[in-house]
């Protein structure tokens, strides 16, 4: 095999891994840090996508748009929690239906404001030649974003006062009510948070993915296998199994179709959930 095909099956697969990271990684946090399952996850995905969508139309930057539909996401995750979520804590069956509920308001609410059909937000930048190869060079962007996103998680849960407080709501809750830390304000912040890495997510996938009302379910499934494979690790988790699925999609995928490489993907987690019933990081006992 040569040098240049070698280099760009490396950049396909560090492609898929950063997906898997991108649209994974504000599940991981409201899921790991929280243990709330929210089925709308792939909701505020699309959000992000349409929020980008509506940035560009407005006349900002790509990457400015991105950012901000970013934000937005965020501020739509508080309001869901103080609105929705914090009732449902400890009720697992209930914020699953909510959630649910939650996914199909927003669908709709996108269609009824921008239509049902596929709106398109052009690829930024170019490509560049490895070879006889064209590559994408927003497929490094992706890269480098997956790679940013673990690190500002990282960062923010052990760097700050707020993550501090929000590990210690998590994991030892008694301990720090008798501190007198405002776990509802905590919550609030930490499920916000989440929400805002799934709107960056959303809006990362904008410029190689169809922005369409229902696009977020698309991905929501892998999402939640990658969150679930990877185990109680936010982090951790997350990156190793993002890491594991991604390659073997990508490998199985390049070698035979995109078919097989997503059935290999499933074949996947099936048999590491069955090892490790509690997931790549499950047996660190680590939250981060």
């Amino acid at each position: 095999m040569q040098s240049d095909e070698l280099a760009n099956l490396a950049i396909s697969l560090l492609t898929t891994v950063s997906i898997l990271v991108v649209i994974s990684i504000g599940l991981a946090v409201v899921f790991g840090m929280m243990g709330v399952i929210n089925l709308a996850h792939g909701e505020f995905l699309m959000l992000g996508a349409f929020f980008t969508l509506s940035g560009q139309r407005a006349g900002l930057n790509i990457w400015l748009a991105m950012l901000v539909a970013a934000l937005g996401v965020g501020v739509v995750g508080l309001a869901v929690e103080r609105l929705l979520v914090q009732f449902l804590y400890g009720r697992l069956a209930a914020t699953m239906l909510a959630t649910w509920g939650l996914s199909l308001i927003l669908v709709q609410t996108v269609v009824l404001i921008y239509g049902p059909t596929t709106q398109g937000i052009p690829t930024p930048l170019g490509s560049m030649k490895i070879g006889g190869y064209s590559v994408s060079e927003y497929n490094l962007v992706l890269i480098a974003a997956a790679i940013s996103l673990l690190g500002l998680v990282y960062w923010v849960f052990t760097r700050t006062r707020y993550g501090t407080m929000a590990r210690a709501v998590t994991q030892l809750p008694n301990m720090a009510a008798s501190l007198g830390i405002n776990a509802k304000g905590v919550n609030m912040l930490t499920f916000g948070f989440g929400a805002m890495l799934a709107g960056a997510g959303g809006a990362l996938l904008a410029p190689v993915a169809g922005v369409v009302p229902g696009m977020g379910q698309a991905y929501v499934g892998r999402a939640f296998m990658t969150v679930i494979v990877g185990g109680p690790g936010v982090l951790t988790g997350t990156a190793s199994s993002a890491g594991l699925l991604g390659s073997v999609d990508s490998i199985v995928s390049n070698l035979t179709t995109s078919f097989l490489g997503t059935a290999a993907l499933l074949v996947v987690a099936i048999v590491l959930l069955r090892v490790l019933p509690t997931g790549i990081s499950g047996r660190t006992g680590r939250q981060l």
